[in-house]
């Protein structure tokens, strides 16, 4: 095994990203120390049950005391709390960052408590599943995801290659984009999904206790699909819409001009559009697996990593 590329890395929050990296580090080598914090005593009890950390703390500030990395792992509505209270704790030369969804939102309240001399990288992994909470991690959930970094103009080159590398080692691939792009982006092929899919799961409920249906009975696999999506961390989506409002207003605005004229196709049976629209999409399916990005089984093959079957 390479030798550790941080002494100590500090993680603030051990929800399903935190959990993940935790036993990411430990099963890659990557530091020699693991500091876990979170404000809730019960959940800080569980990542210790499950050795996760090799220190722990409900105080932040204890965590990254002499911590060469440190992760913020919460929902970014609470970022700008998490970097003024641990602002004055951070020794110079550390690496801080985070993995929140949006960007834009989470450099405006961060930024203004980084001390001179710390790195704050700000960054997101594209991974993740609807479970939450320290036993949800697994080790794998990286692999062969993209990690996008937003780095501020004054970051030093040396600290981004550096935590560029320990996502390398934790599988990810590596990018990097203004934090406008980043969340404009992210507002379609991520955000958008999951706001539908709130939104198809709470009109099946409504139906369902509207007219005694049995649609969650009968739910065939394109709704399990979206019920999987609406089953992710409410605290985590909301702070999602509502610091990302302006990039995912101007994709609902879009998505609502497509659904009209999808609207029409049906209504006016033209089945020459229907034809071409589902030929069109299927392909960026394809496309989609043919990355890397997908795999011909459920979930991601997440089922085989989690619960793998023993010969």
């Amino acid at each position: 095994m390479s030798e550790p590329l941080f002494e100590k890395i500090a993680l603030i929050g051990i929800g399903l990203i935190g959990s993940s990296l935790a036993r990411v580090i430990r099963r890659e080598g990557l530091a020699r120390h693991i500091a876990i914090s979170t404000r809730s005593a019960a959940t800080l009890a569980r990542a210790e049950d499950l050795g996760l950390g090799d220190s722990y703390a409900t105080d932040a500030k204890l965590a990254v005391k002499d911590a060469d990395l440190i992760i913020v792992s919460v929902p970014v509505g609470s970022s700008g709390v998490v970097a003024a209270d641990i602002a004055a704790a951070l020794k110079p030369g550390a690496i801080l960052t985070d993995v929140g969804s949006t960007k834009a939102s989470v450099i405006a309240q961060m930024a203004p408590f980084i001390p001179k001399g710390v790195h704050f990288i700000p960054g997101h992994p594209l991974a993740g599943t609807e479970k939450s909470g320290p036993d949800a991690g697994f080790a794998e959930l990286f692999e062969n995801r993209w990690c996008i970094f937003t780095p501020l103009p004054d970051t030093d080159a040396a600290a981004l290659e550096k935590l560029s590398e320990f996502w390398r080692r934790c599988g990810s691939n590596i990018d990097t984009m203004d934090p406008e792009h980043h969340d404009m982006t992210l507002a379609i092929v991520s955000h958008l999904p999951h706001i539908i899919a709130y939104n198809i799961v709470g009109t099946a409920d409504d139906l369902e206790s509207v007219t005694k249906s049995e649609v969650i009975k009968y739910s065939a696999s394109g709704f399990r699909d979206f019920t999987r999506l609406a089953a992710s961390d409410p605290t985590m989506w909301r702070d999602v819409c509502l610091h990302n409002k302006d990039a995912i207003l101007e994709m609902l605005a879009r998505f609502s001009e497509d659904l009209a004229s999808l609207q029409r196709a049906i209504r006016w049976g033209d089945g020459d559009k229907l034809f071409e629209m589902f030929t069109r999409t299927r392909a960026i399916r394809r496309s989609i697996i043919d990355a890397g990005q997908e795999v011909d089984v459920p979930n991601f093959g997440r089922e085989a990593i989690e619960h793998p079957v023993k010969g």
